[in-house]
């Protein structure tokens, strides 16, 4: 696992949009995550590509999770999310951004159906990843399977409440969505975590330096060869290890994508 330390919230941003513009420029099968965490690296890759030097027409997409019971079109469904913040602002194909059908008559048909298609696109290159201040990662709520597939879930009240400055009143945020399993995350080729913030300092911690336990769901990520955590100072502030990971990044060799 490598474990990045930036200054600020920016720094953050700009290293993760270099590490996926570089996947970008293969044509790759990317995992993308909504939320605020990754809007400044959205917001990095859309100028990137406005200036002439980043292309995504060649690249497929598929989104983390959905909530159960909103529409495509409702505004903080995560269809309409992803590209308001980020695909209809650089040259995707929309064909190719996918997401869980979170208004199927069947959600566990539908999240059987989710899991098929990544497998049939020949999985997920990179996954993008933010991390709730519980641990969960997707909505993989702490007790989840540490190696289950995409699946339909309860969220815990505490997600409930953190999300409920997306909603007009927490009353309107859905109980109910379809998430990627731990399992499907696993299978991605490379995990990339950002996390910014001082309310995220503990669930960092949990994840990089404690046990791995279905209690923390992020730190199933420590059984995965290939992981980069992008945390600014204050996300990093419980780390017990955070000079030496700054030591690491300033004396490491160079590695391919």
């Amino acid at each position: 696992m490598d474990i990045l330390i930036r200054d600020t919230q920016e720094g953050v941003a700009l290293a993760a949009a270099d590490i996926l513009a570089e996947y970008a420029r293969r044509g790759a099968t990317l995992g993308l995550a909504t939320g605020s965490t990754p809007l400044g690296t959205y917001r990095e890759l859309i100028r990137r590509h406005r200036a002439g030097e980043l292309s995504f027409a060649a690249c497929t997409a598929f989104l983390l999770d959905e909530y159960v019971g909103l529409t495509p079109e409702h505004e903080q469904s995560y269809h309409h999310t992803i590209r308001h913040e980020f695909t209809s602002h650089v040259d995707f194909d929309d064909s190719r951004v996918h997401s869980p059908d979170g208004t199927a008559a069947d959600p566990w048909e539908a999240a059987d159906r989710y899991e098929q298609a990544i497998l049939d696109a020949g999985g997920i290159d990179i996954q993008l990843l933010g991390i709730g201040t519980n641990g969960h990662i997707g909505f993989n709520e702490p007790g989840a399977a540490l190696h289950g597939p995409t699946h339909v879930d309860t969220l815990q009240p505490q997600t409930i409440k953190d999300n409920s400055r997306f909603f007009d009143r927490p009353e309107d945020v859905p109980i109910h969505v379809l998430t990627q399993g731990l399992g499907t995350i696993q299978r991605a080729g490379h995990l990339l975590m950002l996390a910014t913030g001082e309310g995220k300092a503990d669930a960092i911690a949990a994840l990089a330096e404690g046990p791995v336990t279905t209690m923390c769901p992020a730190s199933v990520l420590q059984y995965h060869p290939r992981v980069t955590v992008i945390v600014d100072d204050a996300a990093a502030s419980k780390l017990h290890q955070r000079d030496y990971h700054r030591f690491v990044e300033e004396n490491q060799l160079p590695r391919r994508i």
